[in-house]
């Protein structure tokens, strides 16, 4: 016996949800996959930063970051920009934060950072200052040629004053002549133990 056409309407409106959920499903996956894609980009990109050879290091005006309330919060020195025309440099950096985990409240703890240039011209670091006394940052160089590296070794101090049983976070910042980039922070954090 035939369906009535009551029943015909009722069996094709289940189908649409199955079919709408089926694209969501397709779509999503599509998504997952860019997603994944970017960010199987992004890991490669990282890998090839973090990659460098003894030659590739730069050490010409080697500099030290420091904590100085007169540098905190202002622009610091002209940024010596290259003429527009001209090529350019383009700052790019390991990590912009690193976790140094759990650590003791006398502990002076170190991490090495990579600031690559992966521009055209040469990358100049006109200042660095970091936002606490218990920080310091060591650069190979301030003027890092294009393709070339510059190590940045941050040194916190749990020490240099009672930070027990806290949880810390400081930056480094460093004002540079990336057109589109001209500064950039990197950040450590630490739990400090009690005793």
């Amino acid at each position: 016996m035939c369906c009535s056409p009551h029943q015909h309407h009722h069996h094709r409106s289940e189908q649409k949800p199955f079919f709408k959920i089926g694209l969501g499903i397709v779509g999503s996956l599509v998504l997952i996959a860019a997603g994944y894609g970017y960010w199987n980009n992004v890991q490669t990109a990282k890998a090839a930063l973090l990659k460098y050879s003894p030659q590739d290091i730069a050490k010409d005006r080697p500099l030290r970051a420091e904590h100085s309330h007169a540098m905190a919060g202002h622009i610091g020195g002209i940024i010596p920009f290259l003429p527009k025309d001209q090529p350019q440099p383009k700052i790019s950096v390991s990590q912009t934060l690193y976790d140094f985990g759990t650590i003791g409240p006398k502990d002076i703890v170190k991490q090495t950072f990579i600031i690559r240039n992966t521009g055209q011209g040469t990358l100049t670091i006109s200042n660095a200052y970091t936002t606490c006394g218990c920080t310091t940052a060591d650069f190979s160089s301030s003027v890092i040629p294009a393709g070339k590296v510059a190590l940045v070794t941050v040194t916190f101090d749990a020490g240099f004053h009672d930070t027990r049983g806290q949880s810390v976070r400081r930056g480094i910042i460093i004002e540079n002549n990336d057109p589109n980039q001209s500064k950039v922070e990197i950040w450590i954090k630490a739990n400090v133990r009690q005793s």
